[in-house]
C-alpha cells in the first residue's frame, strides 16, 4: 500500500469499529458521503471487499475482519506513539547529566543535542568532561559515554556514534628530524605524546591491529596530557607523535600541518555508546536525549 494511503486505512478501521458511517464520519470530522467514497476507493485499490452494507447495518467481510485483526494494533500503536510525542513536547523538562569526554562532546554529543535544546527550552543539559571512567551511579549521573569495549556490566547501552578510527600523527618539522615508523614497535624510539587516565593513573597504551593481529605499545616522551585535544595541539607544534581520533586531525592533515603514519595498523574501532542503569526510572527529558543521540547505521 502506498504510504500516502494510511489515512484511508485509518478511516476504514474507525468505520469497522463504530459499525456506522454516521458515527465514524462524526468521529473523523468528515461528511458521510466523503467517508463512503474513501472506503470504496480503498476497496477498489486493494481489490477486496471489506464491508458489507445494508440500509440498516454495516458488517465486516472475512477479509475486512482479518485486516482489522492484523493491522488494527499497529495503527493503534502509531496513534499512541504520536500522542506520547505530543505529551513529551509539552512536558519535557529537567536536568540531564552525562559523564563523557571532550572528544565525545565535540564529535557526537553536542552536534546532536544542540537542536534539542533549542526545541525544548525547559531541558537543562550538563556535559561533564571526564576521562576518569567515573561510576555514573555514585556520581549521580543520568548516563555516561564510552567506546564500545568499555561499557560497564549491568547497563543498558545505546549506540550514539559511528565507528572511530585512530591515527598516529606528527608534524613535518618533527619528521624532518626523525624517520617515519614502519611498524608500531618503532614507536619505542620516538618522542610520543601520552594520555593519562585520571582514575587509575595509568598511561593510555596505544592500540593497533592488522590482518586480525592486535598489538599494544607502551610509548614514552616528554609530554603527558589528560585531554586528547592537547595531545593533538602538541603534535601540530612538533613536540612528538600523537595517537588521536583521525577525524579531529583531518583539517591539519589536509593542510599538510600533520602527517599520518602506520595507517595500515589503524583500523576502525567501535564508536561511542551511551549507557545508563537498567533499573532507574528516567524522565521524559532523558528519553528525548536518548532518541536524539541514537546512531542509525546506514545500509
Amino acid at each position: 500500500m502506498a504510504r500516502e494511503n494510511l489515512n484511508d486505512l485509518m478511516a476504514f478501521i474507525v468505520v469497522a469499529r463504530e459499525k456506522s458511517f454516521t458515527k465514524a464520519a462524526a468521529h473523523l470530522g468528515v461528511s458521510q458521503s466523503a467517508l463512503s467514497h474513501t472506503i470504496r476507493t480503498l476497496e477498489s485499490r486493494l481489490g477486496m471487499k471489506l464491508l458489507t452494507r445494508t440500509t440498516r447495518s454495516i458488517s465486516l467481510t472475512d477479509i475486512g475482519q482479518l485486516m482489522i485483526d492484523d493491522l488494527g494494533p499497529y495503527i493503534d500503536g502509531i496513534q499512541g506513539r504520536l500522542q506520547s510525542l505530543k505529551d513529551l513536547n509539552s512536558k519535557a523538562a529537567g536536568t540531564v547529566r552525562i559523564s563523557t569526554s571532550d572528544y565525545a562532546i565535540g564529535s557526537v554529543i553536542w552536534p546532536k543535542l544542540e537542536p534539542l535544546l533549542k526545541e525544548y527550552p525547559d531541558i537543562t543539559l550538563e556535559l561533564i568532561d571526564d576521562y576518569a571512567l567515573t561510576d555514573i551511579v555514585s556520581g549521580r549521573f543520568d548516563a555516561g559515554t564510552r567506546l564500545g569495549e568499555q561499557i560497564s556490566n549491568g547497563m543498558i547501552s545505546v549506540r550514539i556514534g559511528p565507528d572511530v578510527r585512530f591515527a598516529v600523527v606528527g608534524s613535518p618539522d618533527y619528521f624532518s628530524r626523525h624517520p617515519y615508523p614502519q611498524h608500531p614497535n618503532d614507536l619505542i624510539d620516538h618522542n610520543c605524546i601520552n594520555l593519562r587516565f585520571p582514575t587509575h593513573g595509568n598511561l593510555y597504551v596505544w592500540e593497533f591491529e592488522k590482518e586480525g593481529k592486535s598489538l599494544n605499545v607502551k610509548v614514552s616522551g616528554q609530554l603527558v596530557f589528560s585531554r586528547i585535544y592537547q595531545n593533538l595541539q602538541a603534535a601540530i607544534e612538533g613536540y612528538g607523535l600523537a595517537h588521536v581520533p583521525r577525524d579531529i586531525a583531518e583539517k591539519q592533515l589536509a593542510r599538510g600541518e600533520l602527517i599520518s603514519v602506520l595507517e595500515d595498523w589503524c583500523p576502525y574501532w567501535d564508536g561511542y555508546y551511551l549507557y545508563y542503569p537498567e533499573n532507574r526510572n528516567h524522565s521524559k527529558a532523558f528519553q528525548l536525549v536518548i532518541d536524539a543521540l541514537r546512531h542509525y547505521k546506514h545500509p
